[in-house]
C-alpha cells in the first residue's frame, strides 16, 4: 500500500471516531455501539466511556500510527477503562505502540497492569525496558520489587538506570543490596541514580530526614523583649523639659 493511501485511510478513520466523539459530546444522552461495530450512536452511556471505549477499539487498528494515537489519547483520559486494553497493546508488535501503552498505563495509574508490564522488563527493545522500569516505579506496586531486582544488572546501562530508579521510587530495603553494588557500576550515571536510590530508601520515602540541624524556630533562643534597654521617655526635648525644678 503506498504512503498516501495509508495517509487517506488514517485520516478517515480518525476523522469517523472524531465525528463520533463530537456527536456524543453535543447529546450527553448518546454513547458507540460496539454490539453492530459501527458508528451508530444508542442512548444510555456517557461521553468519557464511549470515547474510551472508541479508542480502546483503535487499539487494534491496522495502521500503527492509529494504534500509537490511541494509546497516547487513553493515557491523556486517564480512565481505568481502558487498562485491559492497553495490556493487550503491549503485545503490539510495533515498539513505538507498545511504548505508549507503557506511558498510558504509567499515566492511568491501575496497578492490575503491574504483571503485565513485568514481563517487558525483558523486551528485546532497551527504550522499552527502561520504560517499563519506569512504569513500575510510577504504579508503586511491591510486587514488583524483586522482578526489577532481577534485571538491576541488565547489559544497557540507560535500564540499569531506570530500574535504580524505579526500586527508589518503591523504597523497599530489600533493594539495598544489589543497589549498593550498583555503585561500583562502569556507568557514572548508574552510579549517581543508585546513590539518590538508596537515599530515598533510608528517607522513608519523606525528606524530613534530611533537615538535619535546622532548628524549628529561626530564632533558637529569641528574645522576649526586643528591646532590653527600652527608653520611657525617647523624646530628648520632653525628658530635658520634666528635669527642670
Amino acid at each position: 500500500m503506498t504512503p498516501l493511501a495509508v495517509f487517506v485511510r488514517t485520516f478517515l478513520k480518525t476523522s469517523a471516531i472524531f465525528i463520533g466523539v463530537t456527536a456524543v459530546m453535543l447529546h450527553p444522552s448518546l454513547q458507540w455501539s460496539e454490539a453492530t461495530g459501527s458508528s451508530r450512536v444508542i442512548a444510555g452511556q456517557g461521553q468519557t466511556e464511549m470515547a474510551v471505549d472508541a479508542l480502546v477499539g483503535a487499539l487494534k487498528d491496522t495502521d500503527a500510527g492509529v494504534r500509537r494515537q490511541a494509546a497516547a489519547a487513553l493515557g491523556q483520559f486517564g480512565n481505568a477503562r481502558a487498562v485491559t486494553g492497553l495490556m493487550e497493546a503491549l503485545k503490539d508488535g510495533d515498539p513505538d505502540v507498545r511504548q505508549h501503552a507503557l506511558s498510558a498505563l504509567g499515566e492511568i495509574g491501575d496497578r492490575r497492569a503491574v504483571p503485565a508490564i513485568v514481563g517487558l522488563l525483558k523486551d528485546s527493545s532497551p527504550s522499552i525496558r527502561a520504560r517499563a522500569a519506569s512504569a513500575l516505579g510510577e504504579l508503586g506496586d511491591a510486587s514488583a520489587v524483586d522482578p526489577l531486582i532481577a534485571v538491576i544488572r541488565d547489559a544497557n546501562a540507560d535500564v540499569r538506570r531506570h530500574v535504580i530508579g524505579a526500586l527508589g521510587e518503591l523504597g523497599d530495603s530489600r533493594a539495598l543490596e544489589p543497589l549498593t553494588a550498583a555503585l561500583k557500576d562502569q556507568d557514572v550515571a548508574v552510579r549517581r541514580a543508585a546513590i539518590s536510590a538508596i537515599a530515598e530508601i533510608g528517607d522513608g520515602g519523606g525528606s524530613h530526614r534530611f533537615n538535619v540541624g535546622v532548628h524549628p524556630h529561626p530564632h533558637p533562643h529569641p528574645n522576649p523583649n526586643p528591646n532590653p534597654n527600652p527608653n520611657p521617655n525617647p523624646n530628648p526635648r520632653l525628658r530635658n523639659f520634666t528635669q527642670e525644678p
